[in-house]
């Protein structure tokens, strides 16, 4: 019983988000955060590439400046942000996944007004690499 606790235990651990980490392999939360920190916190489009895949590159390219990636591929606006990942629809298995939708919640101001707003991306690991191909479509907002 002891041998079967101890090779759980091993199996638990080495699923873990931190080898994930540890192999320079970025989790998809990761990923998430660093763009939305390129274009909101830092307003770097040339840093948020890193984060997406060869289509998504050439629309940033295409905006140019953190202002209208924002404005035109976000369709948000916002000054003074904060972020934090709400949701992600993976599960422990995650070393064998393909496909990830996360929800990053962001906390600013938008005009004068504080405002809450929520975006969903989706990820999929390419070449061993987590990289963001989609923006989803968003329902709504809350202020």
């Amino acid at each position: 019983m002891k041998y079967i606790l101890f090779i759980l235990a091993v199996l638990i651990t080495g699923c873990s988000q931190e080898s994930e980490t540890m192999n320079g392999l970025q989790s998809p939360e990761q990923v998430s955060l660093g763009f939305f920190q390129a274009i909101y916190v830092d307003r770097n489009v040339e840093q948020a590439k890193q984060f997406v895949d060869e289509p998504m590159q050439e629309v940033l390219s295409h905006y140019y400046i953190a202002s209208a990636v924002q404005r035109h591929v976000l369709n948000l606006t916002m000054t003074d942000v904060t972020l934090e990942i709400e949701e992600i629809d993976i599960d422990f298995f995650r070393k064998f996944t393909k496909d990830v939708t996360v929800i990053v919640k962001l906390t600013g101001i938008r005009g004068s007004e504080d405002w809450i707003d929520d975006r969903t991306i989706r990820l999929r690991k390419v070449k061993n690499r987590w990289m963001i191909v989609e923006i989803m479509p968003e329902k709504g907002n809350r202020n």
